[in-house]
């Protein structure tokens, strides 16, 4: 830790070293000692300094967002390796370890840990839990850093994600829809799915797409002849199960007073014709739910705290098949940077990003000036690609294609 950095803070701050001290329960002098680089703080004045100063414990110590390491979790929580054994050793992965001080400094190390049981990725994910808890941090951040200190290691076993049959007032209102009503709201969720499988390999093709909340809105019908204009996807899909007929206004009508789905209208230009009214509809949440619970789905949990959404998955995806080369700045923008990428986290006291992808310089010829910058893959980033890439492929089917 750079001892210049608790002053600037400090001053940064409007506090005086006395003050400083007071909050943190130490003297001044220690205070000045720290800021002198005569002494390093422990683990816990470190976490007592970043909340009297107002910062993180990663302004602290230097340490970059989404390069955090087991020992950087430690001394952000404030506690020493003493206290941290004391603390596990009162769990049951705790006992099963039989973890002191030493092999907790040991682990820091990426030294071996003496222990059968440390071998084996059931009890190490066990343990990676508890260190959560311990540290008052997400269990994902604890297996990253894990990942980052001891990258030899075989990853730690978290488990996968669990399938659980629909909840029971999903089932009882898909129960409560007569026949039409149930065809109509299947028909629209296996749209919402094709749409969104559309925009994915356009997605994935390099073509723009427009954001979530306009595409979700299906088209159903339009204001006009029909053998002017010709039917929708929609419409074709419920004309060959005989059910599309003058209707379906009021079906329609009946799932959106059941909050199942939204209508909503545009209008559209239509060559030969001219403008016309445009019939949208968007299946809720709800809609959803009851649809898959009719449909016999099971519920499609999150992914398991430790794995990405599909999003964040495909953009790091992404990243990995431009290869050595990697992909320029501009290429990659909005909210998945801070989530994946070195250096951000979503909010200034939010958790950091996963750290795995970076943004990396390209020199000009004899490293006179910077050329351009490039995303690539971090260490931690492929190491979590090959260890999860099968899970990702059963959770992600449209996605998970291996990196080139």
């Amino acid at each position: 830790m750079e001892h210049t950095k608790i002053r600037i803070l400090r001053e940064q701050a409007g506090l005086t070293t006395q003050i400083l001290a007071d909050r943190v329960g130490v003297t001044s002098r220690l205070v000045m000692y720290w800021e002198e680089g005569r002494y390093t703080p422990e683990a816990r004045n470190i976490r007592r300094l970043a909340d009297a100063l107002g910062c993180t414990t990663a302004d602290l110590t230097g340490t970059p967002s989404g390069v955090e390491k087991l020992i950087d979790l430690r001394y952000g929580a404030g506690l020493t390796a003493e206290e941290v054994a004391s603390r596990l050793l009162v769990t049951p992965v705790g006992r099963d370890l039989f973890v002191d001080a030493h092999k907790i400094r040991s682990l820091e190390r990426n030294r071996q840990v003496s222990g059968w049981n440390w071998k084996k990725p059931e009890h190490t994910g066990r343990l990676v839990r508890q260190l959560a808890a311990v540290y008052e941090v997400p269990v994902r951040l604890v297996l990253d850093a894990w990942m980052r200190t001891r990258p030899a290691d075989e990853p730690p076993r978290l488990p996968e994600r669990e399938r659980h049959g629909p909840p029971e007032s999903a089932v009882e209102g898909w129960e409560g829809l007569n026949d039409r009503q149930r065809l109509y709201l299947g028909e629209i969720l296996r749209d919402d799915r094709m749409t969104e499988a559309e925009m994915w390999m356009r997605r994935q093709n390099r073509v723009s797409i427009p954001p979530a909340k306009q595409w979700r809105k299906l088209p159903f019908a339009l204001d006009a002849p029909a053998e002017a204009v010709g039917y929708t996807r929609l419409q074709e899909r419920l004309r060959s199960a005989g059910v599309h007929d003058q209707g379906a206004g009021a079906t329609l009508h009946s799932l959106e007073r059941l909050r199942l789905i939204k209508v909503a209208k545009d209008r559209m230009e239509v060559p030969g014709i001219g403008e016309v009214e445009r019939t949208l509809v968007e299946i809720t949440r709800r809609g959803r739910a009851w649809a898959r619970a009719g449909l016999g789905e099971p519920v499609e949990p999150p992914p398991p705290a430790h794995l990405l959404s599909e999003w964040l998955w495909g953009v790091l995806l992404r990243v990995a098949a431009a290869g050595p080369k990697g992909l320029h700045e501009s290429d990659l923008t909005g909210k998945s940077l801070f989530y994946l990428a070195v250096g951000y986290r979503p909010r200034r006291q939010a958790h950091p990003s996963r750290g795995f992808i970076e943004l990396r310089p390209v020199m000009a010829s004899g490293d006179t000036h910077v050329l351009e910058y490039r995303w690539h893959v971090t260490t931690l980033g492929r190491h979590h690609i090959g260890a999860y890439l099968h899970v990702y492929t059963e959770m992600y089917p449209c996605a998970a294609t291996s990196p080139q």
